[in-house]
């Protein structure tokens, strides 16, 4: 199904940085777009044997399975993009790369001056840790440390050059498939949920904490999710069907 009503919300927050950025720069100067994180800013370019090219990957946008993970256009695609992603290696990894393109002077003074930076980081570690054989008791005490490591990253790719930086919230991991198909994907899981509420709550106030002068954002992944799926519900009244198509790809 199409989820442009949700990449347009969450278009609509970025904006609001990039447009600051925008004030300052003249029309033969394009604003640089840096990219750090998962599959939710991944534009597809993973090898063939991933399952995002599979259905129903890609079944909206571009017809047919694109490497994308989404069955329409990554948030990326809707604002541009340079992703730093090669063979999937971690935040810290992505920013090792950057700091050396900088280093390189790959990118001018001006570049980075009214360049934006998209940080995504959307669950997966809570999804290793837990199958790792993590505990529900210990979570907490790991969510504290993801996010520290979140703003350690956040600084790093300020003090770098860029000045505005928006980070993306967790979305709600209880109505994903693997936690909702315990339910014949009809309810979501609400730990699942509070994981990610837990997760965004100190991210936003660890953003809060950062230097004031600096300009950093929260992308409110949660609040967009569950308003498009109280549209759908309320149009529709069935559970959201996008919770449950991607489930047959995994």
């Amino acid at each position: 199904m199409d989820h442009q009503p949700l990449f347009i919300y969450l278009f609509l927050l970025l904006s609001v940085i990039i447009s600051a950025a925008g004030a300052y720069v003249d029309a033969n100067r394009s604003i640089k777009l840096f990219v750090f994180g998962d599959s939710y800013v991944d534009t597809g370019n993973r090898d063939s044997t991933a399952r995002s090219w599979k259905e129903p990957y890609g079944i909206t946008y571009p017809r047919i399975p694109a490497g994308h993970f989404s069955d329409g256009q990554v948030f990326t695609e809707y604002i541009g993009v340079f992703d730093t992603l090669v063979a999937a290696p971690n935040m810290t990894k992505q920013i090792d790369l950057f700091e050396q393109l900088v280093q390189e002077k790959i990118y001018t003074t001006d570049d980075l001056k009214y360049s934006t930076a998209l940080v995504s980081a959307s669950g997966n570690d809570y999804g290793i840790y837990l199958a790792r054989g993590g505990s529900l008791e210990g979570l907490p005490a790991f969510i504290v440390s993801v996010v520290n490591q979140l703003g350690s990253d956040l600084q790093r790719i300020h003090d770098l050059g860029v000045p505005r930086v928006a980070i993306m919230g967790i979305q709600p991991l209880g109505c994903l498939p693997q936690f909702t198909k315990e339910y014949s994907y009809e309810i979501c899981n609400s730990t699942g949920n509070l994981v990610a509420l837990f997760h965004n709550l100190l991210l936003t106030t660890m953003v809060e904490e950062l230097k004031p002068e600096s300009k950093f954002l929260v992308l409110h992944m949660y609040d967009a999710f569950i308003s498009a799926m109280k549209k759908f519900e309320n149009e529709t009244g069935d559970f959201p069907i996008f919770m449950v198509q991607l489930h047959h790809s995994s």
